[in-house]
C-alpha cells in the first residue's frame, strides 16, 4: 500500500522536470551571445537587469538571461560552468523550494545564480551554512563571481561589532549561520537605539544542507538570556522598607477593589531608602513594579488565606475549594514579592529576554529555499511547517556506488572487531576507508582498536569546523583510514587520489544506523560522487540503541535459539527492513516533537509579532498612539467607581480621586456636582479633560527646563532632547520590563500544562485560552505603567553613557561580543532630589531649584555644589 502511494506521489515528478529541462534550455540559448560579452559589458549587465525590473519586469521574467550570465561569469572567474542539473537546481531555489542535489553536485555553485538574481531587487539576499568555515569559504570562493558582476558581498561572523554587522547586512549579498542570522534577529528586537540595529527586512534565504537546520536544529529554541532585572535582593530590600510605612500616610489600601496604591509621601520615603532621586525616572521602571508588589503582598496577601508557607515555599491556595494550587505561582513579581515577604528563598535564574524557534524565524522570509543531498525522507515536514515542496534534481552523471546489504551481529564487542578487521584489509589494498560513528565516545574507541593494529588513521568529531574539512578532503587519498561522527565534514567533498577509482573508489563503513535515515544517506554519499565509484556498508548488533530498542532483543532471543556463533553475522533484507521500520517510527516520533514544539511558540509568536511591531515603532520613531492610553487606563478606572451600571448616587467619587491620583496628579474636583444629571461618560470627559492639561503642563516644564538648562550652557548626555523623546524611551523602557515578566509568565504555564490533560483539557487549547489572558493582562499593565511615569517623569538630570549588560545565547554556537550587550543606564553622581538644595534654603532640592522653571544656582558651572553640571 505505501509503494502504491509513493508512485501515486511521484507521479507528476517526470512532468515537472520536463517543464524545469525547458526552463534550462532558455538558459542555454542565450550562452552563445553572453560570451562574446567583453567583461566589461557582462558586469553593466547587472544595472541594465536592475533598471529593467525598476520599470515593471519580473524576477521570473529576466531569470533566463540572469542565469546565462552568472554561468558565463563563473566560468570567467572560477573556470567552472555550471551543469545544466546546477542550472535546474538554481531554477529550484528561486522558486522556493528545496533542491536535493546529491553529494558531489555543486550545489554551492547552484546557488550563486538564484543569489545573483534576487539580489537584484536590493532587497537583500542571505545564504545561511551550517558553521562558520563554511559560511566564509563559501563567501571568498562564490564572491569572486558577484564582485566580478558588481555586487557586494557581506558575512557575519562571531565577534563583528554593530558596524560591521550593519555593513555586511545592508550588503547585496550575506553570508553567515543559521544561529548568526537568528541571534541578530533578537537583538533588533531587543536594542535601544536605532544606531544598534543591523538587519534589513528578511526578504530571499537560501538554507545550506536544509534539512540540517530547518529540521535537526528545530527542537532547540533560539534564545538570549541575562541576569534578571528584578533580582532577589531586590525583592528582599522592599520587603524591610514596606513595614516602616504607614497605612493612608505613606500607601492607601481599597480593600474592595482589592488595589493598593503609594501616596507622595510613600514615595519620597522609598526614594530614600534605596538612595535614588526619582522612582519614576525611566531607568527605574522595574523599581515601580516592585513596590506595586510589595505593597500588595504586605497588604493584600495573607498567609494562610491566600497562599500558604510549606516547605519553605509558597504555594497559592484556591479561594473556592481551599485547595493548593500546584505548578501555579503569581505573576509580574508577585509571587517573589511574597516569597520575600514570608522570607523564603527567591531562586535567581537567568531571564529569557528574547526567544524564537528556528521554524519562526525562517518563515518570516518573504521567500524561503534550500538544498541538500537529503530531503525527501522529510518532505512532509518541509511542506506542512514551511510550504515547501521537495524536488529531486537529477545527477550529472549516473550514480554507481555499491550500496552493500547491512552485517549484523549479536554483540558490540564482536561487531566491533569485524568492523577493525574491513578496515585493515581495505586499508591493505590501498583502498581510501571513511568510518561513521554516532558519537564522539564510539569514533575514540575505533580510534584505539586500530591504534593497537597500528593502523594509521586521522579522528574528526565535528568540533573543529575547518580543521576537519580540511581533513577529510584527505579521506580519498591512497591508504588513507578516517574516522568521523556521521556528521563531520558536512557541506565539503571528498575527492578521490590518484588511482584510487581502480581500487574501487571511497569505501563508507557506518559503524551503527543513525534514528535518522537522512543521516545515514548523508554518511553514504561521501562516496560515489559525480559518478565515481564507490562502496558503502553499515555493521550492526542487536546490542546498538536503535535495534534495542524496536525488537532487537526478540530478534537476539531468536539467533540465540538457531544457536549462531558471536562472530557470524547476519545479511539479511528482513534485518535491514526492520531497521528501516524502527528509524521511520523515530523519524515519525521526532516530528511529532518538532510540530508540538512549534504549535505551542506559534501563541507566542504572534505576541511577539505584535509587541515587536510596536517596539520598531517606537524606535524609529513612528506614530505611536500613547493618548490611547491614557484613554484607555483613566476610562477604565472611571467606570470602576462610577459606572452606569449603577444609581449615580453610589459612585464612589472619594475612592475614584484616590486611584486617580495612582496615575497622575488629579486636579478633578468631584464635590458640588450635580451627579444626578451625570453620566459616566461625564465624568470620563471631566477625568481626560483634566489629564490632558496635566500633560500639557508636565511638557511645558519639561521644555523650560530644557531651555533653561541651554541657558547655563550645559550639554544632555542621554539623549532626550525633548519630552516626546523622553515618552518614547520611557515607553520603550516599559515594554521591554513587561515583555521580559511576560516571557517568564508563558515558560512558566508552559511547563506545567502538560498536567491538564490528567483532567481530559487539551493542554495545546489550555496554553492557548491562558496565553491570551496573560497576554492581556501584560498589555494593561503596560498601558497602566506608561500613564503612571508619564506624569513622573522629570526634566532634572543628566546621565553618563549606557554601561553593557552581559548578555547569554542558547541555541547556537556563537558567543556575545561586548559590542552586541544592550546598553544598561547609569545615573550621575550629582545633587539628589531629597537631598538638602546648595542654596542653603533648608528645601530638598526637589521643592527648591530642583523644580522644573525654578531660576537657576548662584553658584558657578563646574562647581561640584551646582546641580546638573556636566558640561560638554
Amino acid at each position: 500500500m505505501s509503494n502504491l502511494l509513493t508512485k501515486i506521489l511521484k507521479m507528476g515528478e517526470g512532468r515537472k522536470l520536463k517543464v524545469l529541462q525547458k526552463a534550462v534550455e532558455s538558459v542555454t540559448v542565450l550562452e552563445p551571445g553572453i560570451e562574446k560579452l567583453s567583461d566589461e559589458q557582462l558586469r553593466e549587465k547587472t544595472g541594465e537587469f536592475r533598471e529593467r525590473l525598476a520599470n515593471g519586469e519580473t524576477l521570473d521574467g529576466i531569470l533566463p538571461e540572469a542565469f546565462a550570465v552568472v554561468r558565463e561569469a563563473s566560468r570567467r572567474t572560477l573556470g567552472l560552468r555550471p551543469f545544466d542539473v546546477q542550472v535546474m537546481g538554481g531554477i529550484v531555489l528561486h522558486q522556493g523550494k528545496i533542491a536535493e542535489m546529491k553529494t558531489g553536485e555543486g550545489k554551492t555553485l547552484a546557488a550563486t545564480m538564484p543569489v545573483y538574481l534576487n539580489a537584484l531587487s536590493q532587497k537583500g539576499a542571505h545564504v545561511v551554512t551550517v558553521n562558520d568555515y563554511l559560511a566564509r569559504r563559501d563567501a571568498d570562493w562564490m564572491g569572486e563571481i558577484y564582485d566580478f558582476l558588481g555586487l557586494s558581498v557581506g558575512l557575519v561572523q562571531d565577534g563583528m561589532d554593530f558596524d560591521e554587522r550593519k555593513v555586511a547586512y545592508h550588503s547585496d549579498i550575506t553570508y553567515g549561520t543559521n544561529a548568526q542570522f537568528g541571534f541578530d534577529y533578537l537583538r533588533d528586537n531587543i536594542a535601544t537605539s536605532t544606531d544598534h540595529l543591523v538587519q534589513r527586512d528578511l526578504n530571499f534565504a537560501i538554507v545550506d544542507e536544509v534539512d540540517s537546520i530547518l529540521i535537526d536544529e528545530a527542537r532547540t529554541p533560539l534564545i538570549i538570556s541575562g541576569m534578571p532585572e528584578s533580582a532577589a535582593d531586590t525583592y528582599y530590600r522592599f520587603a524591610a522598607i514596606i513595614p516602616r510605612l504607614k497605612a493612608g500616610d505613606d500607601f492607601e489600601v481599597d480593600e474592595k477593589k482589592r488595589q493598593v496604591a503609594p501616596t507622595e509621601s510613600g514615595v519620597e520615603k522609598v526614594e530614600n531608602a534605596l538612595g535614588i532621586e526619582n522612582l519614576y525616572d525611566d531607568v527605574n521602571t522595574n523599581l515601580v513594579n516592585h513596590l506595586n508588589q510589595a505593597l500588595r503582598a504586605h497588604t493584600l496577601f495573607h498567609k494562610d488565606v491566600e497562599y500558604l508557607v510549606r516547605d519553605g515555599q509558597v504555594f497559592i491556595v484556591d479561594e473556592f475549594t481551599g485547595r493548593v494550587l500546584e505548578g501555579r505561582r503569581y505573576s509580574e513579581g508577585l509571587h517573589q514579592a511574597i516569597e520575600a515577604k514570608e522570607g523564603v528563598e527567591i531562586k535567581e535564574e537567568n531571564q529569557t529576554v528574547a526567544t524564537i524557534t528556528i521554524q519562526n524565524f525562517f518563515r518570516q522570509y518573504d521567500k524561503l529555499s534550500g538544498m541538500t543531498g537529503t530531503a525527501a525522507t522529510e518532505a512532509d515536514e518541509f511542506m506542512h511547517i514551511y510550504k515547501m515542496e521537495v524536488v529531486s534534481v537529477p545527477t550529472h552523471k549516473d550514480m554507481i556506488r555499491d550500496d552493500r546489504d547491512d552485517m549484523v551481529y549479536k554483540t558490540t564487542k564482536s561487531k566491533y572487531a569485524s568492523v577493525v578487521e574491513d578496515i585493515i584489509e581495505r586499508h591493505e589494498e590501498g583502498q581510501p576507508v571513511l568510518v561513521g560513528t554516532v558519537s564522539v565516545e564510539v569514533s575514540e574507541h575505533i580510534s584505539t582498536l586500530l591504534k593497537r593494529k597500528g593502523v594509521p588513521h586521522n579522528v574528526l568529531n565535528a568540533k573543529q569546523h575547518e580543521r576537519e574539512a580540511e581533513t577529510i578532503l584527505e579521506a580519498g587519498e591512497h591508504g588513507a583510514v578516517t574516522i568521523a561522527t556521521n556528521m563531520a565534514g558536512r557541506g565539503t567533498d571528498i575527492k578521490l587520489g590518484e588511482g584510487v577509482e581502480e581500487l574501487g573508489g571511497l569505501y563508507v563503513l557506518g559503524t551503527e544506523r543513525h534514528e535518522s535515515r537522512r543521516i545515514d544517506n548523508q554518511l553514504r554519499g561521501r562516496s560515489g560522487r559525480q559518478g565515481d565509484s564507490g562502496e558503502s556498508r553499515f555493521y550492526l548488533s542487536f546490542e546498538d540503541d536503535l535495534l534495542r530498542r524496536f525488537g532487537g532483543q526478540r530478534m537476539q532471543n531468536v539467533i540465540d535459539r538457531i544457536g549462531l556463533e558471536d562472530d557470524v553475522p547476519i545479511e539479511a533484507g528482513m534485518i535491514s527492513g526492520s531497521v528501516r521500520r524502527a528509524q521511520e517510527q523515530v523519524e515519525s516520533q521526532n516530528f511529532q516533537i518538532r510540530k508540538k514544539i512549534l504549535e505551542y511558540d506559534d501563541v507566542l509568536n504572534k505576541q511577539r509579532e505584535v509587541i515587536y511591531a510596536i517596539r520598531r515603532d517606537i524606535l524609529m520613531g513612528g506614530n505611536v498612539d500613547t493618548w490611547s492610553y491614557v484613554e484607555e487606563v483613566l476610562s477604565e478606572v472611571v467606570s470602576g467607581y462610577a459606572s452606569d451600571a449603577v444609581y449615580p448616587e453610589d459612585w464612589e467619587l472619594e475612592a475614584l480621586s484616590t486611584e486617580l491620583n495612582r496615575f497622575y496628579p488629579t486636579q478633578v474636583d468631584f464635590t458640588g456636582l450635580d451627579i444626578e444629571n451625570l453620566t459616566s461618560a461625564d465624568i470620563s470627559a471631566m477625568v481626560l479633560e483634566d489629564a490632558r492639561q496635566r500633560l500639557a503642563e508636565r511638557k511645558g516644564e519639561w521644555e523650560a527646563r530644557t531651555t533653561e538648562l541651554e541657558r547655563r550652557g550645559l550639554v544632555r548626555t542621554d539623549g532626550l532632547d525633548s519630552f516626546e523623546e523622553a515618552e518614547r524611551r520611557t515607553l520603550l523602557s516599559i515594554v521591554d520590563q513587561r515583555w521580559r515578566e511576560h516571557l517568564y509568565d508563558m515558560d512558566y504555564l508552559r511547563e506545567g500544562i502538560g498536567w491538564r490533560g490528567l483532567s481530559q483539557r487539551d493542554p495545546l487549547v489550555e496554553y492557548k485560552r491562558e496565553g491570551f489572558d496573560i497576554f492581556q493582562e501584560m498589555e494593561r499593565g503596560l498601558k497602566e505603567d506608561y500613564v503612571t511615569y508619564i506624569y513622573r517623569i522629570e526634566n532634572v538630570q543628566l546621565r553618563e553613557e549606557p554601561q553593557m549588560q552581559q548578555l547569554s545565547y542558547s541555541g547556537g554556537e556563537e558567543e556575545p561580543s561586548p559590542q552586541q550587550s544592550q546598553p544598561r543606564q547609569a545615573a550621575n553622581n550629582k545633587v539628589g532630589r531629597n537631598e538638602p538644595c546648595p542654596c542653603g534654603s533648608g528645601k530638598k532640592y526637589k521643592k527648591c531649584h530642583g523644580q522644573p522653571g525654578a531660576p537657576p544656582l548662584n553658584v558657578p558651572v563646574g562647581s561640584t555644589d551646582a546641580p546638573d553640571q556636566r558640561t560638554g
